[in-house]
């Protein structure tokens, strides 16, 4: 075996799995077995030895297998992770938890001395002053997360340590030297600033620099530092200079500052090139030309030509014109500040972080900005932003449909009443009808604020999306037209997802309806169904998908597209592209609530002239396909069974509790009527009172539904109860799975669903 393989072990210590030295089993077993047989030669002995003997060295043997089992498979494990050891640039190396090293790549035998058979902790007492501390720390770490990484500081550089869990109870190590001298033989001056100001590190630019090799910040610059690209005096060994002083990178308590000499002559000591500077750096005229600006900044901003380009025509939004605050900068010399700019690019938005600081050169005023790419800090905090405005626009939206469905509760259910008194012959009859026809279309359109604030009521069930395609394709043909070719492609193992099938429907609806409009010469729709399965988490526009089986949906269309600046808005509410009175912005943030909703995740993808994808990932269900219910109650369309009992009814809404009393009396019902949760629990203080079933609006003022149902069920154990809400189930919490023979009735409802509500839950 290759010394890379090399793996360590002594069978003289050899343990089975649970650690158990298999030795002394050995010599235990073997004693008994030879006291069996001194049993055989005399009958003194007592014969259960000889029992006992076998048995012992039989299971002795057994463990050693075992043993020989397991330490086969740790040796092969650890074979192959050598392979790739080898080929790490950085020292790796394997070990067991008790901290000895198995196998080792040549770098880590090189510099530590790390050959299998050696503790860790002594090949890494030469490079940490306490290692065994550091590596008890990681590996707790390792055994709890899987993987752990810390930056060690040690005397005069910060190491980089990673540890990651193997199985079998082995650990890689990386121990990234490398890292931590990055910056030693780059043109530029680097200082490495550990804890309170001590110096780690000084590169040769900077020691050349400074003329000497400085042990504490202040001994280089003696103000306190404020910000990114802040002009400070510099003290070297020939005086004071003045510079611009960048952080590089930060980690922990080390950071690596730039030191960025104003000054021709300095900049020649250090051999640093304006050119070549490792971060964006422009210089500006008080007027705003840009002066010069290096291989970065160029780089960031785009195509500038010095002397001739003016940085008021390459960024923008600061709110009041950019050349103002370039003259302020240039008159006064205020402390830094930063502010985030919005660059006139075209292919993309981007944002930048501009801090200015006056300079004197030669007798002329200058403005150095320092350059730092902010688009996506920028992108995350209009995220937030967004996402808090979605946040409010999603309350105000589940408010007012709340409100909304009382409303419309009591406009259909009076609507009812009164088509319980005209027939097909009365005049009034089809104007009732209109008002029943317009509230049921007004509830559909509650039902999509609902479903864009996630809260709308879901029936799912497991459904195979080629039959819920199937069932609606004739409508998508005809809502596309003839212009449009719909093309449908499915996987031929498409396994079945959970969801509610009139929402999903709907999904399908607005997006091939998106399709269309995108398409006004007409083209092709392509809907294509496939199983994807995810061995890791998958992340996406902010968005995590965990690792699973899903079935992904489809919808691509060969339309004009949508700009690269408007794809991310296209799921907010009321944003369209559409002409006014062509939409309304809801489509596809109502698209978005279903799924998320459904526990899925869509994503769009687009280019201008090329087209548009929607793709909807839905989580494969691993529950039965019920068939559909031959006996299923279509409660609109029939007349609801009289029924008999008696019915506290709490509602505060008095319009709802007229109808709601009126329709279960009609069908025979005794009604109590309370106003509050409080006034049902003053009526159910009468023992006497004999009450089957309680009907309930889930939120009040006062005592909510779900809290007085509570207190009265203590004494009256037997009775059913059935939740209203003009809100979704969602709005239980944790307080629905407590209250048993309860259900859910949702707002807005009919006179004929409420009534046989109530006679299935008495029945």
């Amino acid at each position: 075996m290759s010394d890379t393989a090399e793996i360590y072990s002594d069978p003289s210590t050899q343990k089975t799995p649970n650690g158990v030295r298999l030795v002394p089993i050995v010599v235990l077993g073997l004693l008994l077995s030879f006291s069996s047989v001194v049993g055989f030669l005399s009958p003194t002995w007592n014969t259960g030895l000889v029992v006992a003997g076998v048995s012992l060295l039989a299971a002795t043997f057994f463990v050693l297998l075992r043993g020989q089992i397991a330490d086969r498979s740790v040796r092969q494990t650890v074979q192959a992770m050598a392979v790739f050891a080898e080929q790490d640039p950085f020292p790796c190396l394997i070990a067991n938890a008790q901290g000895d090293v198995l196998t080792s790549n040549s770098r880590a035998r090189a510099q530590f001395q790390a050959r299998p058979g050696n503790r860790l902790e002594q090949c890494l007492k030469s490079t940490f002053a306490n290692p065994s501390a550091v590596l008890l720390r990681l590996q707790s770490l390792a055994e709890i997360y899987g993987k752990a990484r810390e930056d060690i500081v040690t005397v005069g550089s910060t190491i980089p340590v990673s540890v990651f869990g193997v199985g079998s109870d082995l650990f890689c190590w990386r121990l990234h030297l490398d890292a931590a001298g990055h910056w030693d033989d780059a043109s530029v001056p680097v200082l490495t600033e550990g804890r309170n100001g001590t110096l780690l590190r000084v590169n040769g630019a900077a020691e050349h620099l400074l003329g000497h090799k400085p042990d504490k910040l202040h001994q280089v610059i003696a103000s306190e530092l404020q910000g990114q690209g802040e002009i400070a005096q510099v003290q070297t060994t020939s005086g004071s200079l003045s510079a611009a002083v960048g952080e590089l990178s930060r980690s922990g308590t080390v950071r690596e500052l730039l030191l960025l000499p104003l000054d021709e002559a300095a900049q020649s000591a250090s051999g640093a090139s304006f050119a070549d500077l490792p971060v964006p750096v422009m210089c500006l005229s008080p007027d705003g030309s840009i002066l010069e600006a290096n291989r970065l900044a160029v780089k960031l901003i785009g195509d500038i030509q010095p002397g001739e380009t003016n940085v008021s025509q390459i960024m923008h939004g600061l709110g009041y014109p950019i050349l103002d605050w370039l003259a302020r900068t240039a008159e006064s010399n205020p402390a830094p500040r930063s502010e985030f700019l919005r660059l006139s690019r075209q292919e993309k938005e981007v944002f930048v972080q501009v801090t200015l600081n006056r300079v004197v050169n030669n007798g002329q005023v200058c403005l150095i900005a320092v350059l730092n790419d902010a688009t996506e800090l920028k992108t995350l905090e209009a995220q937030f932003v967004q996402g808090q405005k979605m946040q409010a626009v999603g309350q105000l939206a589940g408010g007012v449909a709340h409100d909304f469905n009382n409303l419309l509760t009591a406009i259909s259910g009076h609507c009812d009443l009164l088509l319980l008194r005209h027939d097909q012959n009365d005049p009034d009859y089809g104007d009732l009808v209109q008002i029943n026809q317009n509230a049921n279309r007004a509830a559909a359109l509650v039902s999509q604020l609902l479903a864009f604030s996630r809260k709308q009521t879901l029936q799912p069930e497991v459904l195979d999306l080629r039959d819920t395609i199937s069932d609606l394709i004739h409508l998508l043909n005809r809502l596309v037209g003839e212009k449009v070719r719909l093309i449908l492609s499915h996987d031929p193992v498409l396994k079945p997802v959970r969801a509610d099938k009139r929402q999903l429907e709907q999904v399908f609806m607005n997006l091939v309806v998106n399709a269309r409009d995108a398409m006004p010469d007409g083209g092709e729709v392509r809907i294509e169904t496939e199983v994807v399965v995810l061995s890791q988490p998958f992340s996406r526009d902010r968005a995590t998908i965990q690792p699973g089986e899903y079935v992904t949906v489809k919808v691509i269309d060969s339309g004009v597209g949508i700009p690269a600046d408007k794809l991310q808005k296209v799921f907010e509410p009321f944003y369209t592209t559409k002409r006014t009175g062509e939409g309304t912005g809801l489509g596809l943030s109502t698209v978005y609530g279903i799924v998320k909703q459904t526990g899925g995740f869509i994503f769009v993808d687009s280019f201008q002239g090329q087209g548009t994808e929607f793709t909807v990932f839905l989580p494969v269900s691993t529950a039965t396909q019920e068939p559909a219910k031959a006996d299923a109650i279509a409660t609109d369309t029939q007349t609801a069974r009289q029924g008999e009992g008696v019915v506290l009814l709490v509602e505060d809404e008095a319009p709802v509790r007229a109808f709601a009393t009126r329709a279960l009396r009609l069908k025979g019902y005794t009604v109590l009527e309370a106003d509050s949760g409080e006034e049902a629990l003053r009526l159910l203080e009468d023992g006497a009172l004999n009450v089957d079933a309680f009907v309930t609006d889930v939120v009040m003022p006062g005592m909510d539904g779900p809290t007085w149902v509570r207190k009265a069920l203590q004494t009256r154990p037997d009775v059913r109860v059935i939740f209203m809400s003009g809100y979704t189930e969602g709005v239980f919490g944790d307080s629905r799975p407590e209250i048993l023979n309860s259900t859910f009735l949702p707002k807005p409802f009919s006179l004929n669903q409420l009534t046989e509500a109530v006679f299935q839950q008495l029945n």
